[in-house]
């Protein structure tokens, strides 16, 4: 059966693996430049320690939040693990097993995989390595980082002379920029200068086409990034070159086109029509990336209505397309609000990343409360509990890991199997940055643009973790002791080295009406929901800020008013017996397919007036693997009635019946359990009438 795979799915490999072949023609041989410290010039130094803040420079528009340095924040306790999990499984192993990545990678002077693989690889590696402080991982990294560096083109080109797409480069320098924020190697300034110099010159000639075009916003990002640090005035030409030839997807959202499921016959893929407009504007990862693309543009452009586009970009993705699980629907392009259809991975990290960097600069809480969703469901739902496999796609109606070709609008019948690469990989070499990434987000900054007079910190998301920075020359240290979103219970310490006064904001989601705060012990105002708590006060060493999030389940509606249930910023499921089996082996690791071993076709007898009544919950300890079926730390208990007539054809759920729905069986009771714990679940359920 493997071998003789069906035509979409071939062509779907071919397409994307002939992009990296995309220039050659324009790729000349060049001599080879070697940097060291004393070729730098002087005014591209370093001038600010990697542990302070930097904000953006005038004539740039001020963020409402900014990033801490990389490395200012520590994961601790689940989340620790859960990065320890990642290092361990293919996230710290996958260059010892996949050859893309492997010595031979282009990026690395190898003759093997030279487009988006090394880079990809290389943009979640990093932060992993040294979120852990594991010399194992960071040798890896720095393998790809110093032939990085010290094989620039004469002409400033980076990369293997093997092709000359915008887009590889684009990945390799936000891998760049956390490595400088990490290591502060002199190195990489100049590098990442004569490169832009370079792309500002040759962009005329040879314009971003296809994933460049698409993807367009990440390059941006990297300018932006080094203009804080040197502020040479040509990074501004080209932030302006970059949007002008870049895809216009504010225009595109403000009178959203694309409200159905996008088939292979609507994108005319038969054709070869792949890398056409069409087919990228409604390419799921490409829409990921975009959702920055307003607050991104908006520190150059200066338009309040470009930093709000990022709302109006979401509200259009998920009144079309979305999903329980918080993704929109995207296998491989917009695929509608059946919950029985998939998400790509990639599209799940690449999400995470436009929230968190749309926060820091739109501030809107809402994207908070969006960015916990996908890290806690749609991410961890993707992946055996080891990490040792992961899915290409995932669905939130998910009763069978098989090789059919439903529900897939564009990929292949692997699409949502457990394994090394299913159908493409582009997600094994992309999935790594999604936890560590998200875990350097947890904390910002909050500041006026050119002072430190009224530095502040926020918590932006929650998650076990220790933050160490700089507030107006003063360091400071915060612990949050927390087995949130398990739990609604968050303590942090305030630790500064002297006393200093500053605002503490914390993140107050929109389905925590009723929280609680105290600061050592006394009660402050109750804080609205979709808002951000301001505590503002000296801080002395040992104060302690407590947070309770109410935790009592809802339920939330979907496609044909079916429901899911909630509890903080987890998604619930029902957990169907999984029988896994061996498809064959890939090296240290293995492909799976997995199959029901139950009935799963239940309509649940609750409703928003008996939710107290009809779901119970019970709550364990958090074991090694949080999100792990085996040991889920929270279950629900709710209600339910047999709906015989909802099947699955060729291993795929029926779409979700119309509720409410009539059944004549007798009501029992099941167990739900988080969305990433179970591997073959359902989380749209009917409501039984």
């Amino acid at each position: 059966m493997l071998s003789s795979s069906p035509p979409l799915f071939a062509t779907r490999r071919q397409f994307i693996r002939g992009a990296s072949l995309l220039g050659l023609a324009s790729t000349s041989p060049s001599t080879q430049l070697l940097l060291n410290a004393s070729q730098i010039a002087p005014d591209l130094q370093p001038s600010t320690p990697p542990t302070t803040p930097i904000k953006h420079r005038a004539p740039l528009a001020a963020g409402v939040f900014y990033f801490l340095p990389a490395g200012s924040i520590r994961a601790r306790g689940w989340l620790q693990r859960q990065l320890r999990i990642q290092a361990n499984g293919l996230g710290g192993h996958l260059d010892e097993t996949w050859a893309d990545v492997g010595p031979n990678s282009g990026w690395l002077g190898g003759n093997g995989e030279s487009w988006e693989r090394g880079p990809y690889f290389l943009d979640g590696l990093i932060p992993l390595a040294w979120q852990l402080d594991d010399a194992t991982l960071k040798a890896k990294a720095q393998k790809f980082i110093d032939w990085t560096l010290e094989h620039q083109a004469e002409n400033g080109m980076i990369g293997p002379q093997s092709n000359s797409d915008w887009w590889p480069r684009i990945v390799m320098l936000k891998a760049l920029t956390q490595y400088h924020e990490l290591t502060g190697d002199l190195r990489v300034v100049p590098v990442m200068d004569k490169y832009f110099r370079y792309q500002l010159a040759a962009l005329p000639a040879r314009p971003l086409i296809d994933w460049g075009k698409f993807r367009w916003q990440d390059n941006l990002l990297s300018v932006i990034w080094l203009y804080n640090r040197t502020g040479s005035a040509y990074l501004l030409d080209l932030a302006k070159l970059l949007h002008q030839q870049g895809y216009d997807w504010i225009a595109e959202y403000e009178s959203f086109p694309y409200k159905q499921k996008i088939t292979a016959e609507f994108l005319h893929l038969s054709e070869g029509n792949g890398l056409k407009d069409l087919a990228l504007a409604t390419h799921g990862v490409n829409n990921g990336q975009a959702i920055k693309t307003g607050p991104a543009w908006s520190l150059v452009s200066g338009n309040a209505a470009d930093r709000a586009a990022v709302l109006k970009m979401i509200d259009e993705l998920h009144r079309y397309h979305g999903l329980p699980n918080g993704m929109f629907s995207c296998d491989e392009h917009l695929a509608g609000l059946n919950p029985s259809q998939g998400s790509e991975l990639c599209t799940v990290v690449e999400y995470m990343f436009s929230l968190e960097q749309s926060l820091t600069i739109n501030g809107d809480p809402s994207l908070g409360d969006r960015l916990e969703r996908l890290a806690f469901n749609a991410l961890p739902g993707a992946f055996t509990d080891d990490m040792w496999a992961h899915q290409y796609n995932q669905e939130p109606n998910q009763v069978e890991c098989s090789l059919h070709h439903k529900p897939w609008t564009t990929d292949g019948p692997e699409s949502n199997l457990y394994g090394l690469e299913p159908n493409f990989g582009c997600c094994t070499a992309n999935f790594h940055q999604g936890w560590p990434k998200f875990t350097n987000s947890l904390f910002l900054l909050s500041g006026v643009q050119g002072s430190d007079e009224h530095d502040g910190l926020v918590a932006a998301a929650y998650a076990p973790c220790e933050v160490h920075t700089i507030l107006g020359g003063t360091s400071i240290r915060i612990v949050e002791e927390t087995d949130y979103p398990f739990r609604g219970h968050v303590l942090l310490t305030v630790d500064p080295a002297a006393p200093i006064h500053f605002p503490l904001q914390l993140r107050i989601p929109a389905w925590a009406a009723g929280t609680t705060i105290t600061v050592n012990g006394r009660k402050i105002d109750p804080p609205p929901p979709s808002s951000f708590a301001r505590i503002d006060r000296t801080w002395n060493a040992g104060d302690r800020v407590e947070i309770t999030f109410p935790m009592a389940p809802r339920i939330s509606r979907w496609f044909n008013n079916s429901i899911a249930v909630e509890r903080g910023p987890l998604v619930f499921s029902y957990g169907v017996a999984e029988s896994w089996v061996k498809l064959r082996d890939r090296g240290m690791t293995a492909d799976w397919q997995v199959f029901p071993a139950n009935e799963w076709n239940y309509a649940l007898s609750v409703d928003a007036n008996s939710l107290g009544k009809n779901i119970g919950t019970t709550e364990t300890e958090i074991g090694e693997f949080p999100f792990a079926r085996r040991h889920a730390p929270v279950q629900l208990h709710v209600k339910a009635r047999r709906l015989n007539e909802w099947r699955a054809e060729d291993g795929v759920a029926a779409p979700v019946p119309l509720s409410p729905a009539q059944t004549n069986e007798s009501e029992e009771t099941i167990t739900l359990i988080p969305y990433a714990a179970a591997k073959l679940r359902i989380t749209a359920f009917p409501q039984s009438s």
